[in-house]
């Protein structure tokens, strides 16, 4: 184990051990503005495949233990439950506890409350001395950090860091199909199409003066009234971010849409587990690395090389050049955008 100063265990390419023998979570630590100065590596008989790669024998095994699994967004935690169940699958006798940042919020957490079919879910910190030694212990820990993280599909990257070699796993148990188990609240009683133009940065959302014409657009296209999340001034759609209070409305506002476009990423990922037919818009992030297995997806890259793999911006600079990209792509009408004709729909003029 290597004892970290404050910087380098906030940033850490995995979770972290305190000066009294706790497994705790970088991200737990910055949130509550706890002193991170004296913690410690994990020993290693706790796997991190970013410290050094394995193949995990789960035939073997009968509980795993995931210790700071999925990250602390929505997106992250659909894609790493999408990979524990892919090996699920291949392995049903498994058994998973996973353990997950006390201070990720509420909204990602709900999601666990969802999968809880899925594993045991402990909040950090725990006692390292708790852990079982006999039983398979797998470190997951800050990935925002680990350099592949950024290299490689997310799922894929899910995989490998739980020693499963991603071209083993099928792209069909990569599309995020463990959602159609969360039972959806009923909503609106007559289709619609979904527009969720924000991201989680506003480098990554579609800029608000094109939100009107790519409406114009999915109405004319789908012959569906639009709903959406925020306000855009158009006569053939209806802000409904006032309807979507929590996880349980963001998944059924998604699931039960008849087509979608966003920039959101993990409402990409929740429509590709419902199938639901998508066009999702990419500004920072190459469309492979999230959307590659998903087939009912039409993705639109922007072209903006000098922004290529930022993470969060809301400098002005930034945000012109990519109201530039949009304009630029779609001119006057967005007649260039495409729209994905998925297997569960035959096209999405379903009106």
């Amino acid at each position: 184990m290597t004892t970290l100063d404050e910087v380098h265990a906030l940033t850490h390419a995995g979770s972290l051990l305190s000066r009294s023998g706790e497994i705790v979570a970088p991200y737990d630590l910055e949130v509550a503005h706890a002193g991170a100065s004296g913690c410690c590596t994990l020993p290693a008989a706790i796997l991190n495949a970013g410290r050094e790669p394995f193949d995990a024998d789960y035939a073997r095994a009968g509980r795993v233990h995931l210790i700071n699994a999925f990250g602390v967004t929505l997106g992250d935690s659909i894609i790493g439950l999408a990979a524990l169940v892919a090996i699920k699958r291949l392995h049903p006798h498994l058994a998973f506890t996973i353990y997950r940042p006390a201070h990720a919020p509420r909204y990602v957490q709900r999601l666990y409350e969802l999968a809880a079919h899925l594993g045991e879910i402990v909040y950090l910190p725990v006692p390292l001395a708790r852990l079982p030694v006999d039983e398979l212990k797998i470190d997951m820990g800050n990935q925002l950090f680990w350099p592949r993280f950024a290299s490689m599909p997310m799922i894929d990257f899910f995989l490998w860091a739980l020693g499963v070699a991603p071209e083993s796993i099928a792209a069909d148990d990569k599309r995020n199909h463990w959602l159609a188990d969360v039972p959806l609240a009923p909503i609106a009683s007559e289709p619609y199409a979904l527009f969720c133009p924000d991201a989680s940065t506003p480098v990554r959302s579609i800029p608000a003066s094109v939100r009107a014409r790519i409406v114009a657009r999915l109405a004319d296209e789908t012959g569906l009234p639009v709903l959406g999340f925020g306000a855009v001034d158009h006569p053939r759609y209806r802000d409904i971010a006032p309807l979507c209070a929590d996880t349980d409305d963001f998944l059924a506002w998604i699931g039960h849409a008849r087509y979608l476009v966003t920039a959101d990423t993990a409402a990409l990922h929740v429509a590709a587990g419902f199938d639901v037919p998508t066009t999702a818009f990419f500004s920072t992030i190459p469309a492979s690395m999230r959307a590659r297995d998903y087939a009912n997806c039409a993705a639109v890259e922007m072209n903006l090389p000098h922004l290529r793999g930022m993470h969060a911006s809301a400098r002005p600079a930034d945000l012109d050049a990519l109201e530039r990209a949009y304009l630029d792509y779609g001119a006057d009408t967005f007649r260039a955008m495409p729209f994905a004709r998925g297997p569960s729909h035959a096209a999405p003029s379903l009106a």
